[in-house]
């Protein structure tokens, strides 16, 4: 068999033959895939409590290494749980790249799972970041290319950004969005690297009873600017919820200048992607998002007297 990069190639197949082949004491377990299930990785369910996670291209191949060794030390300082690491797997039966097998973390994401009290979840999300950002550093992985320079500098998606601008001409308030784009640039990060997420996002928090009970994925985490976590608060957040989320995270303004960098830097890659597409509701789901960006930038300019 040759593996092929991307989604193609990985199977309930492939995988009952890799747990077979170097780990056959779970040979007799069942492999199905799970509800939903990512981009980066493939993941399916082996028997009733553990997870198979295989990355779908070279470029996601780091997180399998880092997620191996940092999980266990990161997960005593958090307040929820994270993916508890089993055992490691290597390339074989065609399948060119390491790989895991992971506890099953019980829970719905939140793009599912009833939320009892918005706000209160909000502050829970606050409340991981901060226990996150709190995490020694020492040794840490520094953000990077596998990360995909999540924890960097935005300057990175300088020119993706400056191209979905011209693509987007017409469609949003480009002018507007120029602003906050060059905003976030110059507001440098100062205070000391910490351990950032680098995808919060609804369908990587897990809820149970209502509540935030997990965060999962990892891939792109790292050590420094935590700015990137922040986006959640415009993607899922509104109202009294994101003033929750943004009093309990109690980053900076510079921070936040550079949170809304990122949000409007995703938002118009995916949005110039959903026109491409035709996808009506992916559009205006993105247009929301950069619409609400905006808002806060003005809002932020008004309040400190710019």
């Amino acid at each position: 068999m040759t593996f092929t990069d991307g989604r193609a190639g990985i199977d309930a197949a492939l995988v009952r033959r890799l747990i077979r082949a170097q780990f056959p004491r779970w040979a007799d377990l069942p492999v199905t895939p799970v509800e939903v299930d990512g981009w980066d990785n493939r993941t399916y369910r082996l028997g009733d409590d553990m997870t198979v996670r295989l990355p779908t291209a070279p470029g996601y191949v780091p997180a399998v290494a880092k997620e191996n060794e940092w999980l266990p030390r990161l997960a005593p300082q958090l307040p929820v749980a994270v993916p508890p690491i089993v055992a490691a797997g290597e390339p074989g039966e065609g399948y060119p790249y390491p790989w895991s097998v992971r506890r099953w973390l019980p829970g719905e994401t939140a793009l599912r799972g009833p939320i009892a009290d918005m706000d209160r979840f909000a502050g829970s999300v606050a409340g991981f970041l901060r226990a996150l950002q709190r995490c020694d550093i020492t040794g840490g992985p520094l953000a990077g290319d596998h990360s995909w320079h999540r924890g960097s500098p935005p300057v990175y998606y300088d020119d993706e950004t400056r191209h979905c601008l011209r693509l987007l001409e017409g469609r949003i308030d480009t002018a507007r969005a120029a602003e906050v784009w060059g905003a976030a640039l110059v507001m440098e990060h100062r205070g000391d690297p910490v351990w950032f997420h680098g995808d919060i996002a609804p369908g990587n928090l897990l809820v149970t009873g209502g509540d935030l009970s997990a965060v999962i994925d990892f891939g792109t985490s790292g050590v420094g600017d935590p700015a990137c976590d922040l986006v959640i608060a415009w993607t899922m957040f509104t109202g009294r919820a994101r003033e929750a989320f943004r009093e309990a995270v109690a980053q900076d303004d510079g921070t936040w200048s550079r949170a809304r960098g990122w949000g409007l830097w995703k938002a118009m890659l995916v949005l110039t992607g959903a026109v491409e597409r035709g996808d009506i509701a992916e559009a205006a789901e993105q247009e929301r998002v950069i619409s609400e960006i905006l808002a806060d930038h003005d809002r932020e300019w008004v309040r400190s007297g710019r």
